[in-house]
């Protein structure tokens, strides 16, 4: 347990750079123009220079030599499209609206971890599994009001950050987390380079340069903690903390923006976070039944 108390305290650093690094993509947007290639390049090059500076640009080859290229490459693939999706989704949607469906990414996660992972699943994650989409359901509103596009950007970076987050336990076993987090910057890095160069618009004020240099440390730093907490704990022990995001999002989003939630997106984002803190409940009992399990063995 105390290894799981490490990994959910390093989970809810991780969220509150995220929320920082949605909000900072946001304002770039919205108030100086920049396009959102642009803003997902610049977040990968600063991550891969903040990476140069800390280990230093002898040691980066080296962290390019993996035990599993293919994951390797998937997981990169995966940290693109997430990335992408949610700039275009944080561009015209509330920011408690994109949190509110990013929490669904636990309930997915807790079911594609059985054919993926080889995890069991019983009755009762099934039932937070259907409870959370219903919360879902609730945020979005589909049919009683009109359905933004950008829902559609809001779930593809849900679902792709769920399998990013099954292929980065996966990748636990092969390469240590400064591998892993190379890998996915510089894939990402060369990806989006020729969109964002085609698009480029030059920034207009110091301000504008600190928020763009500023996303690769919190797009870098919140996916490192990350890496790491799932050394701790196991995928469905874990994840479901992202839930601490949604205080920083709410928060930052009054603050910067001036926006307020509305009694839908709050009433949906309960019903999601109270299926997911069911799950770490049943998290706890399963954690000391096996314990009791393994009593008689050690007392043998």
């Amino acid at each position: 347990m105390p290894d799981r108390l490490k990994a959910i305290f390093l989970m809810c650093i991780a969220v509150t750079l995220f929320a920082t690094l949605d909000t900072t993509a946001k304002y770039l947007v919205m108030r100086t123009g920049i396009s959102v290639s642009e803003i997902v390049w610049v977040r990968f090059l600063g991550q891969i220079l903040l990476m140069a500076a800390v280990v230093g640009p002898a040691a980066m080859p080296k962290l390019l030599k993996t035990n599993n290229l293919t994951l390797q490459l998937t997981r990169s693939s995966l940290m693109l499209a997430t990335t992408i999706f949610n700039f275009i989704a944080v561009k015209y949607l509330r920011l408690d609206q994109t949190v509110s469906i990013t929490f669904l990414t636990p309930l997915v996660v807790a079911a594609l971890a059985v054919p993926l992972l080889g995890e069991h699943i019983g009755w009762h994650r099934a039932a937070a599994i259907f409870v959370g989409f219903l919360g879902v359901l609730i945020v979005v509103r589909p049919g009683m009001t009109a359905v933004h596009p950008a829902f559609i950007a809001a779930f593809l970076s849900m679902l792709a950050y769920s399998l990013l987050i099954i292929v980065t336990r996966r990748l636990t076993t092969f390469d240590s987390s400064l591998v892993t987090l190379l890998y996915g910057t510089v894939v990402g890095g060369i990806a989006s380079a020729p969109f964002a160069i085609s698009e480029w618009v030059w920034p207009g004020s110091i301000w504008t340069w600190v928020l763009l240099l500023a996303l690769g440390a919190l797009g870098g730093g919140g996916h490192y903690l990350i890496i790491q907490a799932y050394r701790f704990a196991p995928v469905s022990a874990v994840t479901p903390f992202l839930y601490f995001e949604l205080i920083s999002m709410i928060t930052l989003s009054y603050v910067v923006f001036g926006d307020q939630p509305d009694h839908w997106s709050l009433a949906g984002a309960l019903i999601i976070v109270v299926s997911g803190l069911y799950l770490i409940h049943r998290e706890r009992i399963a954690h000391k039944e096996s314990l009791m399990a393994l009593e008689p063995v050690e007392q043998n």
